[in-house]
């Protein structure tokens, strides 16, 4: 009987004047962005979760291209990923998360507008689970969802974080597509 060793997690910090935060990567991709200001520990309790026994290894070098694209975006560089990402999840939260990804950037959508673009108008409330459930925040852009009376609403990364990252994404200069 052989028994396989979990894969590591690589993980690194992003370091901005006025950005901090941790991520992590498996070998297939991006598969957590952490809160700013978060700690290591938010990560390893959610590679716990879901990478049990999984190590978790500091890899500056070979997270290179997520940092850069992640530090691009804070300074309003980028309005598009391009890294490859390692979502996991259940097909109703790969749906939603797809249709987070086509939130145009500078732009806010409803969570009923996220449930309708997934063909599950009853869904709302199932919609606001998934979101809650992104890992990857910023790169799969939940803070673009917004109540529909235009209230911000919950963000796994705190209210103060999701309104930065959308006057961010307002003072940056053009537009272009989702993740």
């Amino acid at each position: 009987m052989t028994t396989t060793q979990p894969l590591p997690l690589y993980w690194s910090r992003l370091q901005e004047p006025t950005w901090s935060l941790y991520f992590a990567a498996t070998g297939k991709g991006l598969a957590f962005v952490g809160s700013s200001g978060g700690s290591l520990d938010e990560l390893s309790a959610w590679a716990s979760r879901r990478f049990p026994g999984s190590p978790l290894t500091q890899d500056d070098r070979r997270l290179a291209p997520y940092t850069a694209e992640l530090a691009e975006y804070f300074r309003g560089e980028r309005h598009r990923f391009t890294v490859p990402f390692d979502l996991q999840g259940t097909p109703f939260q790969q749906a939603v998360w797809q249709s987070l990804c086509a939130i145009p950037f500078g732009q806010t959508r409803s969570y009923s507008d996220i449930a309708e673009s997934i063909r599950k108008p009853a869904a709302v409330r199932a919609v606001g689970t998934a979101i809650g459930a992104n890992p990857l925040l910023v790169t799969v852009p939940c803070h673009r969802v917004i109540g529909k009376n235009g209230a911000l609403t919950g963000y796994r990364g705190g209210l103060e974080m999701k309104t930065r990252l959308l006057e961010l994404e307002r003072a940056a200069i053009g537009g272009g597509g989702g993740c």
